[in-house]
């Protein structure tokens, strides 16, 4: 029996979406961001293809924003969700054949950075209410710090999956067992660093995506500002020696927010039934990164949709949600 983490591509029957809720949190950017957060979830769903979303508030004033934001159709539910990020803090849900299982991992803040109450809890909560048998696995682990092409391979980045905050005690060799123990993962491309000022420690849903089978998106640089161009190139040059058909789009550049560097990304894009959904942040290439994944997945409706505020919580509209497979 071998249990798959699916790729994102393939059918959902569902997706939770975590909603910007606390103001300590969040400060001056959280009606924004719950503007936002609120579009994704909205696209997603007016898509349909039997894609339910839920959007999980953290308490009942946001609620209350929530359902007056959101289409009709949106579940809304509140529960103690800690921050917003459930690609990390929720199960990962695994198939061998028409068997699924909820993947349950340890949850360490990124690396012992943020410890909101919930964040333990949120995962298997929501996958126990869904009636799925929780598997837990023994050691630290991101849902955003790897992704997959369905078919056994998997990229990740040294910076995360190596770092000492995380797992310290585990070199690659017993890493790369976990992973095909957990998620029937059997190739693993390991990418170098993640992108500048990523407190993930360089989560692959910010740095590098697959598309298809052993084929993965990279970003390219935007210019010789570009404060991630080093790292780009060697993405681009890791993947090609691994074997991997590399498709380029081109990056943000150079972002910031109150004067500092952050990870804005385009690579950040959720995958559902019938919509791709695409973080944007009114730079020069938000046209020309949609036009790419537009090619890629033209029986998709690829949106764009503001993530500025989004971004100032630490992530984007990938890192907000985790899809149930069907």
């Amino acid at each position: 029996m071998t249990f798959r983490m699916p790729a994102e591509w393939a059918p959902h029957e569902a997706v939770w979406i975590g909603f910007p809720s606390s103001a300590e949190y969040w400060g001056a950017p959280l009606q924004r961001a719950q503007q936002q957060m609120a579009a994704f979830a909205n696209a997603v769903h007016a898509s349909g293809q039997g894609e339910r979303v839920h959007v999980i508030a953290g308490n009942a004033e946001a609620m209350a924003v929530a359902e007056g934001l959101l289409d009709a159709g949106v579940h809304v539910e509140l529960r103690q969700i800690g921050d917003v990020w459930l690609r990390d803090t929720g199960c990962i849900i695994v198939k061998d054949g028409d068997r699924r299982i909820a993947r349950n991992f340890g949850f360490n803040g990124w690396g012992n950075r943020f410890d909101y109450p919930g964040d333990q809890t949120i995962g298997q909560e929501l996958a126990a209410d869904f009636g799925f048998e929780i598997a837990q696995a023994d050691w630290i682990f991101e849902g955003g710090s790897i992704d997959v092409d369905g078919e056994g391979l998997a990229a990740t980045t040294v910076d995360c999956l190596l770092n000492p905050n995380r797992n310290p005690t585990l070199d690659k060799a017993a890493i790369e067992d976990r992973l095909r123990t957990d998620l029937g993962i059997e190739r693993l491309l390991w990418l170098g660093d993640g992108l500048a000022n990523d407190h993930t420690d360089g989560h692959i849903d910010n740095l590098a995506r697959f598309v298809g089978p052993n084929h993965i998106l990279v970003p390219s640089s935007a210019g010789l500002d570009d404060p991630n161009q080093s790292v780009f190139e060697d993405a681009r040059a890791r993947a090609e020696a691994f074997g991997c058909k590399v498709t380029l789009m081109p990056s943000v550049g150079r972002f910031e927010q109150d004067g500092e560097i952050v990870p804005a990304s385009y690579m950040n894009f959720y995958i559902g039934n019938r919509a791709v959904v695409v973080p944007i942040y009114g730079g020069a290439n938000d046209d020309a990164a949609i036009d790419v994944l537009a090619s890629i997945y033209p029986e998709r409706d690829v949106i764009g949709v503001m993530a500025d505020a989004v971004l100032t919580g630490g992530g984007s509209f990938h890192c907000s949600s985790q899809h149930v497979p069907v």
